[in-house]
């Protein structure tokens, strides 16, 4: 039986993504070669909402909210029911599938509350759960948190031509064995994997056939980029019975300050998760929810110029990677780049600590995200153009530099 304080620290909340710190260097100054560079900051480990600022009218929709009042300030613990049922029926519309908005669907305080809620929901003290390594870094953490039993399902993102995803096998061997909940990202954070079709058909059908929990997070599904396709569990032809797919408007649309998440699903497993949620916070911010009334309908323009940019900075860092010898993916979707560093002179947690007191840039270790990526780290390239390009260049002068 896990300790409370094993669970505790299971959580590792000091380095996680997002977490600026902000301490003295210390001996790191005993070990620094040559003078800090020169220039602004850049922090990889979120999005700049002033280089790509929010959705068209998304602060006047909120303070439209506020000017509601109480009426919009105490929701229902799942969400006002106005927004729930126009939420509904733009996830039906996007996601092919058929949502009711009283009973498969629930707003909460950012995608990670909806994560929390769903795992919180599903997995008792002991249960095996898949875990896709590597894979969004509260995963794991979350997992481990509420006493399940990680089962590391390894993912090929390296190398798209041979066959890219999790390996299938590794996974039905896992749920002959006992697992009985799957989570996973698509697009997958880190990596920007977007998991083709026939992967997530073949992902319902063992799930159907070993009755399997999933729980899908495809945040980053509307970020797709030049030429990719977009499946969603929820509209396979084969679904498993326990589901949970967890979306919101976050870094695509750079509302994620607004702290919004939607988790959609067996309605069972809402009602557990509104019963969570009613003790945890109980509800999501209310006047913010009122942002999700543009939801999924801003302007096609917009939208498809939000792509273009991302995808123009993804193609020239991935350039200035490659160049020197660091071997990149692809992203194919999402904001995210995941370099793999040669080896070097000192450990990779130095490393990127140099990284941000020598050389002004943040990012993440790649240990977050699974004890497989411990030589690689992660970038949130949704920034100013020019800065991300500057910033680059500084990482790979920074791995020259330490570089055995």
């Amino acid at each position: 039986m896990i300790t409370l304080d094993e669970r505790f620290k299971a959580l590792e909340a000091e380095n996680a993504p997002g977490q600026e710190l902000r301490r003295d260097v210390g001996d790191l100054n005993t070990i620094m070669r040559g003078d800090r560079l020169k220039g602004a900051s850049v922090d990889f480990s979120h999005g700049d909402v002033d280089a790509f600022p929010p959705t068209p009218g998304a602060v006047e929709r909120w303070i439209k909210g506020y000017n509601l009042g109480g009426q919009q300030a105490y929701t229902q613990y799942r969400g006002a029911a106005k927004i729930l049922k126009g939420l509904a029926d733009r996830l039906g519309v996007f996601t092919q599938s058929s949502i009711s908005s009283d009973k498969e669907l629930i707003i909460t305080p950012g995608t990670q509350g909806a994560l929390f809620l769903a795992l919180g929901s599903t997995v008792e003290p002991g249960e095996k759960v898949a875990v896709i390594e590597p894979d969004y870094f509260a995963n794991r953490k979350l997992v481990r948190y509420f006493g399940g039993l990680l089962v590391p399902i390894p993912l090929n993102y390296q190398d798209r031509q041979f066959k890219s995803g999790p390996n299938l096998k590794i996974l039905e061997d896992a749920f002959k064995k006992g697992t009985k909940i799957l989570v996973f990202s698509t697009p997958n954070n880190p990596t920007g994997l977007v998991y083709s079709k026939d992967t997530i058909n073949n992902i319902s059908e063992l799930s159907v056939k070993y009755n399997v929990t999933v729980i899908v997070d495809q945040l980053y599904s509307r970020l797709l980029y030049s030429g990719e396709t977009y499946t969603h569990l929820c509209a396979c032809k084969i679904v498993p019975d326990n589901i949970i797919t967890i979306m919101g408007p976050s870094k695509t649309e750079s509302l994620s300050g607004f702290r919004l998440g939607i988790a959609f699903g067996t309605a069972t497993l809402i009602e557990r998760m509104e019963r969570l949620q009613a003790i945890v916070s109980l509800r999501a911010a209310g006047y913010n929810q009122a942002v999700l009334e543009d939801w999924l309908q801003e302007p096609t323009v917009w939208m498809e110029e939000r792509i273009r940019a991302h995808e123009a900075i993804r193609d020239d860092l991935l350039v200035i990677f490659r160049s020197n010898g660091l071997l990149t993916a692809t992203p194919q979707a999402g904001s995210y780049l995941f370099p793999q560093l040669p080896p070097l002179d000192i450990d990779l947690k130095l490393f990127v600590q140099l990284l941000r007191y020598q050389a002004g840039v943040t990012v993440t270790s790649g240990s977050e995200f699974g004890p497989t990526t411990r030589n690689s780290i992660r970038l949130n390239f949704s920034q100013d153009h020019d800065k991300a390009i500057f910033a680059t260049k500084r990482i790979v002068e920074m791995v020259k530099r330490y570089r055995k």
